[in-house]
């Protein structure tokens, strides 16, 4: 008879993948953001956009797929949205006219007015504390760190290896929660 470790024990429990628990509260806490984005005519990934743009703006494509870790192919479509509504413009960029600099209508602007009051909103639908929150987006900004230098080990491991150098293998684990050491 085959034993199943509990899933205290259980590397490959589903409850203790990292990955599980980060998509979860992820849909979770997007999911929070909707209602208070609808009236505003805006998805998520636009409010991304918006944010970024009520930041700094003109902001070349290249530099807004950098800050939000989206590639141009998937922000273009954002972008044409945004723009058919009336919230951006985008123009060849002065400097460099095979760039597009993308900008915020006066219309785009007014809107930060609005959304002002979203992450409050979103604090009081969770129901937690700011603290708790605040050490949270720490531990998560570590997270994407980290696995932003692994993704780019990895991908110079591939580059050697295509370049036909001896690459070292990249473990293909998964973070999981437990004891003894594990993450």
């Amino acid at each position: 008879m085959i034993s199943t470790p509990s899933n205290d024990e259980d590397p490959l429990a589903l409850e203790r993948q990292v990955c599980f628990a980060l998509a979860i509260a992820s849909r979770s806490v997007i999911g929070l953001y909707r209602p208070l984005l609808e009236p505003m005519g805006l998805t998520h990934p636009q409010y991304l956009v918006m944010l970024a743009l009520w930041g700094r703006t003109p902001l070349s494509v290249k530099e807004l797929s950098g800050m939000l870790a989206l590639d141009p192919g998937t922000l273009s479509p954002l972008l044409k949205r945004l723009e058919a509504v009336g919230y951006i413009r985008r123009d060849r960029a002065v400097t460099d006219e095979r760039q597009l600099a993308v900008r915020l209508t006066p219309t785009g602007t007014a809107l930060r007015e609005r959304a002002l009051s979203i992450p409050s909103a979103v604090v009081e639908r969770l129901g937690m504390r700011i603290e708790d929150l605040l050490l949270l987006h720490g531990s998560l900004t570590r997270v994407i760190e980290a696995a932003g230098e692994r993704e780019n080990t990895a991908a110079g491991e591939r580059e050697d290896t295509a370049a036909g150098e001896k690459a070292h293998p990249v473990a293909g684990e998964d973070l999981v929660v437990g004891e003894k050491g594990q993450p």
